[in-house]
């Protein structure tokens, strides 16, 4: 047989013990021994007398070697419940858009609770000493800022949660190791206290169920929370068997050994008999010890529910288990049961019932819940679980407590790796508002964190092996936003109508940015002001027409007499005259930066509109500038050609004018209008209006798709030949247009 040694280091007194599980799981105590310290070398269950506590662990180690008659080379240990440190935070995850919350997203909303919670422990915490997350528990979940029980399932834009971690000092552990060190011993297994009593106090079929496990010691009480099989938070209070043990003191005037003797003689007998400070011999009825002591065994209770309730999600348990001397005065378990609002036989002293699958060689070793947790160490060893497990992460050795859930994301928060390190992080987003109205354009998706364990591929979530080594790439960030004018609905979809000589025109807003025009590629960027303009000059509504206006000639704007720089708003209506040829240039209104002048603004959108559509009689913009583009180029080659053949006027005979002024001169004396058929790529075309056409007139007449030219160029052709653009047309003309192909 194999035995184990267990040591119960405590703030008075160290207790040893030696046994053996047999094959029946019966757990066989060989030898056991209980040594006081010598001084207060231990407060509150942490050690500050390092070698006053290893001198006191070698007298008890000694002692059992004497009794088992074998060497003592490797020890059980458990840290107390009392030194573990408990945060409340809370914790907010955003989705990019409503999305269904999966159980991932809760997972990952734990880990950044825990996170959070480290940071504000490293802000009280003034010692260099990292904190080991032994337990969490949600508290409270929220979806789009509202109380929910659970989140999985849900759709939501927005998830939290209220959650309790509670966390290991390093420190506390290192004092351990070294005690136990300079003892003489190693470590074979580490635990906590509270864990070792639940292996004894609660059975392994209860531990599903949500209980609560109280030890109520001297000086303070440990709590613990079970569920689904695991111990999910830990908290303490101030209060315990001490203050029930002064009361006393000062009531019937004795000693502090002698109180405890009459707080334990109530806890069993009817009678209790002592001696005050005088030596006089007093026989009460344990009644008036219970009378004295209930104001603080009542204010203890409800502390102590007050405390469970927040452990357990501001709800109470389904039971709850105690232990531990202070536990066992007279209507503690009754009161609490009170306080928790259980029935009172699901709040029950766990003490001998409990070890009955333990035997003590040593006859006059008594069962009793004192014993629950020095028993519970040694037990753990079987089960290696809650221990303390090593893994190489990112070529650093760490050290992890093992609360049989481990992943490796518990190994990267534990070497500080940061959570945005681990998860797919959007790029730089791009706030701005548009018309005074919040806009936000997130980064394009990241990354995530390439994980391997042992050199094979794994996740965040794979389990936790001990001495695995870990190695993590972090995440990478995805792309920063880019946002463009163009891409504003307020742009592609807002437009400004006016009513142009009868005719319905639409135009696309002017948009400013930080109190400047902008084109529509332009890159917005972080905390810019858009606003769309309401209005435009009649300027600009002509520039975006390509149109110049005569401005010889009365412009009105709803009929009141107006000038180029008149502001037009929606649905004005405007009457002007256009120069015949007059066809303003795209490239010769590009957009200047100086932005001296409202013309420039024009300029800007006649660039930037290739999505307006036609409809009914309402002007649209693509095809309108690209049949200007168009017959702007005709005119400019007919223009040409004309100086090409053109005589100079000095060379012209005396009696014959220039062309120009010819052809002005006959058009001012035959007014009269003259119809011409021709026939365009087989069909019939009516030209009218004029008494003399020429080539570049058939596009006023005719429907061409305009916008299928790709960069071809446009062939042109008259009864089967070339056509020059100048080239007057004839009744039966037989002409032919289509792209010519590159």
């Amino acid at each position: 047989m194999n035995n184990v040694f267990g040591l119960d280091i405590g703030t008075r007194n160290v207790v040893g013990t030696v046994g053996y599980q047999t094959d029946d799981k019966e757990f066989v105590v060989t030898a056991q021994y209980v040594r006081e310290h010598e001084t207060r070398a231990m407060l509150d269950g942490q050690i500050h007398d390092i070698g006053r506590v290893a001198k006191t662990i070698k007298e008890v180690k000694d002692e059992l070697e004497k009794q088992t008659g074998q060497p003592l080379e490797e020890v059980c240990i458990a840290a107390a419940g009392r030194v573990l440190k408990t945060v409340t935070t809370h914790v907010e995850y955003e989705y990019a858009q409503e999305s269904v919350v999966t159980g991932e997203d809760v997972h990952t909303l734990n880990l950044l609770g825990i996170e959070k919670a480290q940071e504000a422990l490293k802000e009280v915490n003034d010692t260099s000493y990292k904190f080991y997350c032994v337990g969490y528990s949600t508290v409270k979940f929220f979806l789009n800022d509202e109380v929910f029980i659970s989140l999985e399932g849900h759709k939501a834009n927005k998830i939290g949660e209220d959650i309790i971690v509670t966390f290991l000092p390093e420190d506390v552990v290192d004092g351990l190791y070294a005690a136990v060190g300079q003892a003489g011993l190693s470590v074979a297994n580490m635990t906590l206290e509270p864990i070792a009593a639940i292996n004894v106090a609660i059975p392994e079929n209860y531990r599903m169920l949500n209980i609560a496990l109280v030890d109520v010691g001297a000086g303070t009480s440990d709590i613990s929370i079970t569920r689904d099989g695991s111990i999910i938070a830990y908290g303490m209070i101030p209060h315990a068997g001490d203050e029930m043990t002064e009361v006393i003191v000062q009531h019937f005037l004795v000693d502090f050994n002698m109180a405890e003797s009459i707080k334990l003689q109530s806890t069993t007998s009817d009678t209790v008999t002592y001696k005050d400070i005088m030596s006089i011999e007093h026989t009460i009825p344990a009644q008036d010890v219970w009378d004295v002591a209930a104001p603080v065994v009542d204010n203890i209770a409800q502390e102590v529910s007050a405390k469970i309730r927040e452990l357990n999600g501001d709800k109470t348990v389904s039971a709850c288990f105690v232990v531990g001397g202070g536990g066992k005065i007279h209507g503690f378990t009754e009161k609490l049961a009170e306080d928790l609002d259980l029935p009172e036989e699901r709040v029950a002293l766990r003490g001998e019932e409990v070890l009955g699958d333990v035997t003590f060689e040593q006859e006059d070793i008594k069962k009793d819940p004192l014993l629950v947790t020095p028993i519970g160490i040694c037990l753990n060893y079987y089960d290696q679980r809650n221990n303390f497990i090593m893994v190489r992460f990112n070529g650093e050795r760490i050290k992890l407590y093992d609360n049989n859930r481990l992943t490796i994301v518990d190994a990267a928060l534990q070497a500080g790796f940061s959570n945005d390190e681990l998860f797919p992080k959007r790029g730089t987003p791009i706030n701005f508002t548009v018309n005074g109205v919040a806009r936000l354009v997130r980064g394009e998706a990241g990354e995530g964190a390439v994980v391997t364990m042992n050199g094979k591929p794994a996740s965040i979530n794979t389990p936790l092996e001990p001495n695995s080594e870990i190695v993590i790439e972090p995440s990478k960030a995805g792309e920063a936003a880019v946002y463009k004018i163009s891409q504003l609905d307020e742009y592609n979809h807002s437009v400004i109508t006016f009513v142009i000589n009868g005719r319905k025109v639409s135009c696309p807003r002017f948009v400013q940015v930080n109190g400047r025009l902008e084109p529509e590629d332009y890159s917005i960027r972080e905390n810019d002001v858009i606003e769309t303009r309401n209005y435009y000059t009649v300027r600009q509504i002509a520039q975006f027409m390509d149109l110049v206006i005569d401005t010889d000639q009365m412009i009105f704007v709803n009929n009141e007499e107006a000038d180029l720089d008149t502001l037009v708003y929606e649905n004005f209506s405007v009457e002007w005259k256009t120069d015949e040829y007059g066809v303003a240039r795209i490239d010769n209104n590009n957009y200047n930066d100086t932005q001296e002048s409202d013309s420039d603004d024009a300029s800007v959108l006649a660039e930037q509109d290739a999505n307006s559509t036609e409809s009914d009689n309402t002007v649209t913009r693509t095809s309108e500038q690209m049949m200007n583009q168009v017959l702007d180029e005709l005119h400019d080659e007919f223009a040409k050609e004309a100086e090409a053949s053109a005589v100079p006027e000095n060379e012209l005979p005396e009696n014959e004018l220039p062309k120009n002024d010819i052809q002005e001169e006959i058009h001012e004396e035959n007014s009269s209008e003259n119809t011409v058929t021709v026939i365009v790529n087989g069909e019939p075309v009516e030209l009218s209006g004029k008494d003399t056409y020429i080539f570049v007139d058939i596009f006023t007449h005719i429907s061409f798709d305009l916008q299928a030219g790709k960069g071809r160029a446009i062939a042109t052709v008259i009864n089967g030949r070339d056509a020059q653009f100048s080239e007057e047309l004839h009744e039966g003309d037989k002409i032919e247009l289509y792209w010519k192909e590159n």
